[in-house]
C-alpha cells in the first residue's frame, strides 16, 4: 500500500466517521489548487502599512515583549553594537556566533576585548548573536530557520540572545514570511522546509507559578536585536 493511499484511507475513515460524505472529483480539485496557490490568511491591519510604519511597529512590539533594541546605521557597526550591549549588562565578553558567512564577516576583531567563537551552543555559552530570517511587526516576532548556519542551541541555550536584523527584513505579517520562505528555498521547482522554523517574541518567560513571570524558564533570559537600518533614505 503507498503512503498516498494510506493517508487517503486515513482520512476516509475520519469523514465518514463525522458523518460527510467522501470528496467528490470537483471538491478534490478545488482543494489542491487551494493549496497549490498558498492564499494568505487574513492581515491585521497592525500587519499592513508602508516600510517605515512597520519597522516603527516592529520596534515598539518588541519592546512590549521585553526585547532591548538598538539601531545602526551600518552592518559593520554590529560587533560594537553588540560589545556596547556586553558592557552595559555588566557581562562576559566572550560570545559565540552563528557559523553564517555574513555574521561571522564582520569585522569582530576591532573590538579588541571581545572573544568570539562559531559553532552550536554549549551548556556554558552565556551570550550568542545569531542573524534572523526576518522580523515580523505585527507581534515583534524574530523568525530563526535552523541549518549548517544556525544552529538552533543558539537561540535557546544561552542566558543572553543577540539578533542582528536588517530593517529591509522586516514584513508585516507571518504571511509575508511563509512567502519569503517558499520563494528562498525552490529547489527545482518546490521548496525545502528547514528542519526547524522558530518564531521569537521577546525572551522565554512563563507564569506557570503562582501567575508571576519569570524571565528565562525554558531560554535567555534577555533577547537584545541590533537593528541595522539599510532602508535609510527609502520610502
Amino acid at each position: 500500500m503507498s503512503a498516498a493511499s494510506g493517508r487517503d484511507d486515513i482520512l476516509g475513515a475520519i469523514r465518514q466517521s463525522l458523518g460527510r460524505p467522501a470528496l467528490s472529483v470537483d471538491a478534490k480539485k478545488d482543494l489542491d489548487e487551494h493549496i497549490a496557490q498558498h492564499r494568505a490568511n487574513l492581515v491585521p491591519a497592525r500587519g499592513q502599512g508602508a516600510p517605515d510604519a512597520l519597522v516603527q511597529r516592529f520596534q515598539e512590539m518588541a519592546v512590549a515583549a521585553s526585547c532591548t533594541v538598538a539601531v545602526v546605521t551600518d552592518e559593520a557597526a554590529v560587533p560594537s553594537a553588540v560589545a556596547d550591549y556586553l558592557r552595559g549588562n555588566n557581562l562576559p565578553t566572550q560570545v559565540t556566533l552563528a557559523p553564517d558567512e555574513w555574521l561571522t564577516g564582520l569585522d569582530w576583531d576591532s573590538q579588541s576585548l571581545l572573544e568570539t567563537k562559531t559553532g552550536a551552543a554549549g551548556i556554558n555559552d552565556l551570550v550568542t548573536v545569531t542573524p534572523a530570517f526576518a522580523g515580523v511587526a505585527e507581534t515583534g516576532t524574530l523568525v530563526a530557520l535552523s541549518g549548517p548556519n544556525h544552529p538552533t542551541t543558539l537561540n535557546f541555550v544561552p542566558d543572553y540572545h543577540v539578533v542582528a536584523l536588517r530593517t529591509s527584513q522586516v514584513v508585516g505579517a507571518y504571511e509575508e514570511v511563509w512567502a519569503q520562505l517558499r520563494e528562498a528555498n525552490k529547489v527545482g521547482g518546490g521548496f525545502t522546509m528547514p528542519r526547524n522554523i522558530n518564531m521569537i517574541t521577546g525572551p522565554s518567560r512563563t507564569a506557570d507559578i503562582a501567575l508571576t513571570i519569570e524571565l528565562g524558564a525554558h531560554g535567555p533570559r534577555s533577547l537584545h536585536i541590533v537593528l541595522i537600518d539599510d532602508q535609510a533614505g527609502q520610502d
